[in-house]
């Protein structure tokens, strides 16, 4: 198994697939990681070679954020909005949807909850 970026990456998927495991590195990402390595897409992962690797993983750490420097540059990022009190750091205080409609989009947040009258009720079938 190939260790790219403190990953491990599998062998039995393609290597534009593979890189996908990276946190922070997408499809797009990694077919232009391997298109300036001179890598073939649809080469296994188990099949490179150690100096296919490295060109990998100095390509990386070159041009990309990856990892945990990546999740604290998020979070850094996240904490400057609550910081400064604008409506989208005051939607992560309260842990609600920051985009969308948020209304009726919110279900997996808030919980399955029906704010209409009568969505909580049993019928009179029911109750007896």
């Amino acid at each position: 198994m190939a260790r790219i970026s403190g990953i491990v990456i599998p062998d039995n998927k393609k290597i534009n697939i593979a890189l996908a495991y990276i946190y922070g590195i997408g499809p797009v990402s990694s077919k232009l990681i391997l298109k300036s390595a001179g890598i073939e897409f649809d080469k296994k992962s188990s099949e490179l070679t150690a100096e296919e690797i490295n060109k990998i993983q100095n390509i990386i750490d070159k041009n990309f954020q990856v990892g945990g420097e990546l999740k604290r540059e998020i979070q850094k990022n996240i904490q400057r909005l609550k910081e400064i009190g604008s409506w989208r750091g005051t939607r992560h205080n309260r842990r609600l949807p920051i985009h969308g409609r948020t209304k009726t989009n919110s279900r997996t947040i808030r919980g399955n909850v029906r704010k209409t009258m009568g969505s909580g009720r049993k019928s009179t079938a029911e109750k007896t």
